[in-house]
């Protein structure tokens, strides 16, 4: 005599594997999406740490700039020549005349 198939247990397996389906699901999404620790925040963060190190990079470039030119301004006569051309310092008794080629060359369009 065959036995009768027991749909029951079937049922209550199937039934275990969505549960489990649904609880890795879950976790997953709550890894990637919901979490403090998630992988949306880590690649805004690691998106920031990308834009920080150019803002480095720039920076150390103008560190540098700067080193040379303060190397530079060690000498009186060039650091005279730093303050005339940047400052508009002057000697005493002295006149200087300020010629500006960017208002020449609109004014001549």
């Amino acid at each position: 005599m065959k036995r009768p198939v027991n749909w029951s247990f079937f049922k209550s397996t199937k039934r275990i594997y969505y549960l489990y389906g649904g609880i890795l699901i879950s976790f997953i999404v709550w890894m990637l999406f919901i979490d403090t620790h998630s992988w949306t925040i880590h690649s805004e963060l690691n998106y920031e740490i990308e834009q920080l190190e150019l803002e480095k990079e720039a920076l150390n470039k103008v560190i540098e700039a700067d080193r040379k030119t303060i190397k530079q301004l060690q000498n009186k006569d060039s650091l005279e020549r730093f303050a005339r051309e940047n400052y508009g310092h002057k000697k005493e008794n002295e006149t200087v005349y300020i010629i500006d080629t960017k208002d020449l060359k609109e004014n001549s369009k």
